[in-house]
């Protein structure tokens, strides 16, 4: 099996340290989702986690849920809401559309506010390390003291602060060094929620959160680190910058996996460029089998653009591969599944080249509806296809056994609304 890691450009062999892989995936910011570049980036992790337990390896998978953020607060204070309760609405959303997409649940699926403590103990160990520093009640990251800051982006420093700029940094923040030094602790402004420190009342700073949850749950050395491929600067290079200086174990995160940005008529899917396509929206067109076959049939990380003539092509497929599982078996010479097996093997240990796998899927398809009308014996091989959708998410009918774990989504939906905190 081989990964692309975007900390060395280059595709690695995954080498797994044991049984157990850990996997970390950036979540929802919950005040407006779930559109279909949020799903694509999921669905990858949901083939991901699939996959691997198809090899027989197991996966400690965590997604976290940054419940506090400057997005959020802005949402609340537009409909007049508690903040808490934007975040649950729009998390129980989320959960909603996972559950339609057949999309299993992660192990844990945290709120940062859950792990308050753990970042403040965070944030002080950064200044005691002398690579974060106080300033005006806030404390910053400060870039300057890290000379690694840059080696997963690969971006010369010059380069850096127009794109952290556009995401969410303020350069401008008077009680910076640097105009690049990103917050982890933020001064509590007026009307907005905070937490004792040693600093003062404030609230953690986005990247903090995700460093701190990744940890938290798998520990000081993660496998697999994945999210959309705009977070890569500055929110996964300031993840490894907080991480490293504490630890002292390198890499922080052994493959970094990059999910491409989806298009929408030639732009990417924003927003601020309201050329959104909505989750909720599709399903009600389209089965949840076509739409996750539609999201595997590109790769991971290569970009492209919403397709209604795809998608359409897609539930063909689908509905062909049904038609092949549920055709009844004949007594005749059996149809191995192995040759199949193999090939779709292949491609998925290629960089999980989803979309190779699928059309050797959909060809086994052909094969065994052919072998049905001769009357040869397909049950192994209906079996196969079974199994090969599952990868993807793909139910076929009642029958197919890779459920999406809606009994886990519920459990992480009660938590959130029971407001619990989530334990390792």
């Amino acid at each position: 099996m081989k990964f692309y890691n975007s900390l060395t450009n280059q595709v690695e062999d995954f080498v797994p340290r044991g049984e157990e892989v850990s996997l970390y995936v950036c979540g929802i910011t919950p005040y407006d989702t779930t559109h279909v570049g949020h799903a694509f980036t999921y669905c990858f992790a949901d083939i991901l986690v699939r996959y691997l337990q198809i090899t027989g390896l197991r996966v400690k998978y965590v997604q976290n849920v940054t419940d506090i953020d400057d997005d959020i607060l802005k949402k609340a204070a537009e409909l007049g809401k508690d903040w808490r309760e934007v975040g649950n609405e729009w998390t129980a959303y989320f959960i909603q559309d996972m559950k339609a997409l057949n999309v299993r649940p992660p192990d844990f699926f945290p709120r940062a506010t859950d792990v308050i403590p753990e970042i403040i103990s965070r944030v002080q160990n950064l200044i005691e390390r002398g690579v974060a520093y106080e300033s005006g009640g806030s404390v910053y990251f400060d870039v300057t003291r890290w000379d690694e800051f840059g080696k997963l982006c690969k971006l010369p420093r010059d380069e850096m602060l127009p794109i952290a700029n556009q995401r969410g940094n303020n350069p401008e923040d008077p009680n910076k060094r640097n105009p690049l030094d990103f917050v982890l602790w933020q001064a509590q402004a007026p009307g907005e929620p905070a937490w004792e420190s040693p600093w003062g009342m404030g609230r953690p700073g986005w990247h903090i959160e995700c460093s701190t949850m990744s940890n938290y749950f798998l520990g000081e050395v993660v496998d697999i680190h994945s999210g959309g491929a705009d977070l890569c600067f500055p929110h996964h290079e300031a993840e490894i910058a907080q991480v490293e200086p504490i630890t002292g174990k390198v890499p922080f995160v052994r493959y970094w996996m990059h999910v491409a940005m989806v298009e929408h008529e030639g732009e990417k899917m924003s927003k601020s460029l309201g050329n959104l396509v909505m989750v909720r929206d599709l399903l009600e067109r389209w089965p949840a089998d076509a739409i996750r076959f539609y999201l595997g049939r590109h790769h991971y990380r290569a970009s492209w653009s919403y397709d209604k003539v795809a998608l359409q092509k897609s539930n063909q497929e689908v509905a062909k591969i049904r038609e092949a599982v549920s055709i009844n078996a004949g007594e005749g010479p059996d149809l191995d599944p192995a040759p199949a097996w193999a090939s779709f093997m292949s491609a998925m240990n290629d960089d999980l080249d989803s979309p190779a796998a699928e059309k050797i899927l959909v060809n086994f398809a052909d094969e065994v509806l052919e072998a049905g009308m001769q009357g040869r014996n397909i049950k192994p091989a209906q079996e196969a296809l079974r199994e090969m959708s599952g990868v993807f998410g793909v139910r076929l009918d009642t029958r197919d056994a890779q459920s999406g774990g809606s009994e886990g989504w519920d459990q992480h939906l009660k938590r959130f609304l029971g407001e619990e905190k989530v334990s390792t």
